[in-house]
């Protein structure tokens, strides 16, 4: 009966605890310091990505005494979570000019797959997070690109899936928009190598467009058909598999100024101005100052207007990141990832929303 009681005991914890968040990863990037890592509610989460590692020569490198510290910090919060996997990322926004360039040849995929395997060795984290934006299209402005990154992202994929084995995780950010999806990776062939593909489903409308817009929306709309259920459901068209798939929720907002009131500033004429925290956001858009909030039944995202002063902002709430969740578990995801955990606020916040929706 001992026995038996240990088994039952057993199975309830294992099965319920990987089913009460249906199985969802919860993945937080994270572009803080050593000091801010102590407070890291680690037990809500499963993946936390250091960002960013660039490239030295051909090698991974962490940039400074800091980063190294902080690399260290988020190890150690292996402590108050033993399953959390704490990956370093390569590039980032802007962090990526030489990519293009160096995995062109064979050998520079190879030195820097065996750096990663060392940085991870010397740290003690999981692997490795590939930020590379963007393979074979237009990234940031001036930065190299050339038809031939998809085939060479694919042999990256592989030389490091061939260096790490299996002991260390694989992972890439990829943009949630239509281009991104069509013409920078070959996804029948990197996929099977992967953990998983965090998709950016944010900064759908960013600092270079010039109407309003929904920038971290869930679904589409005949004004704007990028969203998140659109970069889904083309990659599943792919035949991309949905469990290794994570959607993406931003901890920020984007604002536009000089908007004009039709359609309380959604879809209209304007021009980027800044990006908000979400933590900052009750102190710079109160609501007692003519900030008005409306929320779009279509998109299934939140957005604010000023008619005064003329300000959009478009950002994701706790009602939203909520959904995000909740349709990872309903589509069968592999999970949610946000940008970035030191944007939020330090209790009752939207990670707390996404443990409360997934049950993590």
């Amino acid at each position: 009966m001992l026995k038996r009681n240990t088994f039952l005991l057993l199975f309830c914890l294992f099965f319920g605890l990987a089913g009460a968040g249906q199985g969802l990863t919860v993945t937080a990037y994270y572009a803080g310091g050593p000091k801010q890592a102590d407070s890291i509610a680690a037990e809500k989460i499963s993946h936390i990505i250091f960002s960013f590692c660039h490239l030295k020569g051909n090698r991974l490198n962490v940039d400074n005494a800091r980063d190294t510290a902080t690399i260290k910090a988020l190890v150690g919060l292996k402590k108050k979570n033993p399953a959390l996997k704490v990956l370093l990322s390569l590039g980032g926004w802007g962090g990526c000019e030489p990519c293009s360039d160096v995995f062109l040849k064979k050998e520079n995929r190879n030195a820097f797959a065996r750096s990663v395997k060392e940085l991870n060795e010397y740290f003690g984290s999981d692997g490795i997070d590939l930020d590379w934006e963007y393979p074979a299209i237009e990234g940031h402005p001036g930065h190299p690109y050339r038809p031939e990154d998809k085939a060479s992202f694919t042999a990256l994929v592989k030389e490091l899936r061939s260096v790490l084995g299996k002991r260390y995780e694989v992972t890439f950010a990829a943009g949630g928009f239509r281009k991104f999806i069509d013409e920078s990776i070959d996804w029948k062939e990197v996929m099977p190598l992967v953990d998983r593909v965090y998709l950016m489903t944010y900064d759908l409308v960013n600092g270079y467009s010039k109407v309003t817009g929904h920038h971290t929306p869930l679904y589409s709309s005949p004004q704007q058909p990028e969203s998140a259920d659109a970069a889904i459901n083309r990659l599943l068209a792919l035949g991309v598999p949905a469990g290794k798939m994570v959607i993406g929720a931003a901890f920020y907002a984007r604002v536009w100024e000089d908007v004009p009131p039709a359609g309380n500033g959604l879809y209209q004429s304007g021009k980027f101005k800044e990006a908000t925290a979400f933590k900052d956001m009750p102190a710079a858009y109160p609501e007692d100052k003519g900030f008005v909030r409306y929320w779009d039944s279509t998109i299934n995202a939140p957005y604010i207007y000023h008619p005064a002063q003329k300000l959009f902002i478009t950002y994701d709430d706790r009602r939203s990141v909520m959904l995000k969740t909740r349709y990872a578990q309903n589509r069968g995801l592999n999970g949610i990832m946000f940008w970035e955990l030191t944007l939020d606020t330090g209790k009752d916040g939207l990670l707390e929303e996404i443990e409360k929706a997934a049950g993590f």
